[in-house]
């Protein structure tokens, strides 16, 4: 994998929350990205970027872990909304990242999770937050979808 250190600006997001097997995720996903699409057009807003999927294991009972995750799915949004049923404001953060494209099956992104994750400790950096994966690509169209996956990071506290 090329991982790229970078800096990004904080973007506005509509999303979806629940803590979600893994066997379940896709489903999930699904679900929670058309929800949010309803909310965000009756809101009067637009997405500004692929729909995304924040993973946090800190958010899980240690008990279900490493089987469930804390997932927020959603868009990224030309502003932010208001609460709608399940759909809420949220934001992808600013700060620096370490940023890759997995090229494959989504079942296999866990590779660039594990590369991102050692070139960090590399660069002696370390996560400062829950990393998230964009969904560049249809899977329904395209035959090898992309998936950007972007892991906040920064020195370690002194």
């Amino acid at each position: 994998y090329e991982i790229e250190f970078t800096e990004r600006s904080e973007v506005p997001t509509a999303v979806v929350r629940q803590v979600v097997a893994i066997p379940e995720i896709a489903a999930f996903l699904g679900g929670a990205f058309g929800e949010v699409m309803a909310a965000v057009s009756a809101a009067g807003c637009f997405p500004v970027g692929p729909p995304f999927a924040r993973y946090d294991m800190t958010q899980v009972p240690k008990e279900s872990a490493p089987e469930t995750f804390a997932v927020e799915a959603g868009f990224p949004v030309n502003a932010p909304i208001a609460p709608s049923g399940r759909v809420e404001a949220s934001a992808l953060p600013a700060g620096p990242v370490a940023v890759t494209v997995h090229a494959g099956s989504y079942a296999d992104v866990s590779a660039a999770y594990e590369a991102i994750e050692a070139r960090i400790a590399e660069a002696g950096l370390v996560p400062t937050g829950a990393p998230w994966e964009a969904y560049l690509d249809d899977p329904t169209t395209v035959p090898v979808p992309h998936t950007e996956v972007v892991w906040p990071c920064g020195k370690p506290p002194v």
